[in-house]
């Protein structure tokens, strides 16, 4: 533990690094959410500010130049970043999310060619038509929550995706239980994190017998499907996977597609209050569509940073980082810091038209280049599924939005719109009625 106590040292004495008040700032990240460094980082005007969370030092940074720092390939580590009941809910012990060196990049390899263009679209088409079959039952339906049902779909075509046959009722509602559980336990203790725990092993035993079953040839998914792939994978030490790391990679497929919920909630809030684009949606401006949902992942929270631990001694910014050191990326304000946003409280789609995109500025799902490092590899298809949500909701159906509370609490991790986006009166429109 030693080793996480260090803090950067400066080059130059003239340049101290600011100090956020307060022995220990557990209790205020706790109450602030995704405010606390944005918070911190403006009362201190700098991007890198240093606390002790939970006990430990740590140095917290934002912006376009601290996220570069911070995914530089082999610059940290994520073993010993993360709180046990994070790390448990949201990656695991042995994914590849806590992997360096060679062995990262062989299982970050594999992982990346399971989200290519083609499997892809066959996703974002399973998902297509489970939405399809919700829209002909939300007509008989007096209300509906969006992000429940976006859940719900998103499980369903997830766990056929990855080469399991269409779930039953009672299966699909199990599944999206457990699954929606972990995200939504993530950032909590106590009781809720207790109770996610217990039911992520239960989504284990599960995952595991299906791996099972496949290596056994009593189960025999199409070939080039993830859950074969997986089963199959070597690692770079010419190792079968071991079966609890490939239980924790297959829900690690599964976990973070159903987590595409949010962000789908948070579309159809802002399709809501934006009804000009919604106009733009639904006439088949595709373009408008993929810069609607960028500006969706930009403005809404998702989750609010990553941590690392830096592997060895480097200098940044006339610092020098030492081995060891607990840095923590926020994401959710990086994607606010007016330097690189101008207005960035404003939900301005728009801004995405003259957007060059660096790898380091948008950031809901991390930075860098997802093949060399930690950024979600499934990061291109969470675009292409809150897109294609978008155009649906947009186009396929009508829909009345009454009163509710239609808040967003930044201080829940992870959270979403109170009421969940409730919808009423659905009618599919008579030209997409097959």
């Amino acid at each position: 533990m030693a080793s996480t106590e260090h803090l950067p040292r400066h080059a130059d004495a003239r340049t101290a690094l600011p100090r956020a008040r307060g022995f220990d700032n557990t209790l205020a990240l706790l109450a602030e959410g995704y405010c606390f460094m944005k918070r911190r980082h403006a009362a201190l005007q700098s991007d890198a500010f240093s606390t002790r969370l939970m006990l430990r030092r740590a140095l917290c940074v934002r912006g376009e130049d601290a996220a570069r720092m911070f995914y530089q390939p082999g610059r940290f580590t994520r073993r010993g970043a993360l709180p046990p009941t994070v790390l448990t809910l949201l990656q695991d012990y042995g994914s590849v999310a806590v992997q360096d060196g060679d062995m990262h990049h062989r299982r970050k390899a594999m992982l990346m060619g399971l989200f290519g263009p083609l499997e892809r679209q066959r996703l974002v088409a399973l998902a297509e038509a489970q939405w399809q079959e919700r829209f002909a039952r939300w007509q008989r339906q007096p209300r509906v929550v969006v992000f429940e049902e976006a859940q719900h779909v998103l499980c369903r075509a997830a766990c056929e995706w990855i080469g399991l046959p269409p779930l039953d009722d009672a299966e699909s509602a199990k599944r999206t239980r457990e699954l929606a559980a972990m995200i939504d336990a993530a950032g909590s203790a106590g009781p809720r994190n207790w109770r996610a725990q217990l039911m992520r092993n239960r989504t284990e035993h599960w995952a595991r017998a299906l791996v099972d079953a496949v290596r056994a040839g009593r189960v025999q998914p199409p070939p080039q499907s993830p859950l074969c792939v997986i089963a199959g994978h070597r690692d770079a030490d010419g190792m079968l996977l071991n079966r609890r790391h490939a239980a924790v990679e297959l829900i690690n497929l599964l976990r973070p597609t159903v987590a595409v919920a949010r962000f789908i909630a948070f579309a159809v809030l802002a399709l809501h209050e934006h009804p000009e684009s919604r106009a733009r949606i639904a006439a088949g401006d595709d373009g408008h569509a993929v810069m609607f949902t960028q500006e969706v992942r930009r403005y809404y929270p998702f989750f609010p940073a990553v941590a690392g631990r830096a592997l060895h001694d480097f200098e940044w910014r006339q610092m020098r980082v030492e081995k060891g050191t607990w840095v923590l990326l926020d994401l959710y304000g990086t994607n606010h810091d007016p330097a690189l946003w101008g207005d960035p409280e404003n939900f301005r789609p728009g801004r995405f038209e003259r957007h060059e995109e660096s790898g380091f500025a948008l950031i809901p799902q991390g930075g860098g280049d997802p093949y060399a490092g930690h950024r979600c590899p499934g990061e291109s298809s969470t675009i292409d599924l809150v897109t294609s949500a978008l155009k649906l909701f947009a186009g396929a159906i009508a829909y009345e939005v009454p009163p509710q509370d239609l808040s967003v609490s930044l201080r829940r991790m992870p959270t979403l719109p109170a009421s969940g986006m409730v919808i009423e009166r659905v009618r599919v429109r008579p030209q997409d009625i097959a």
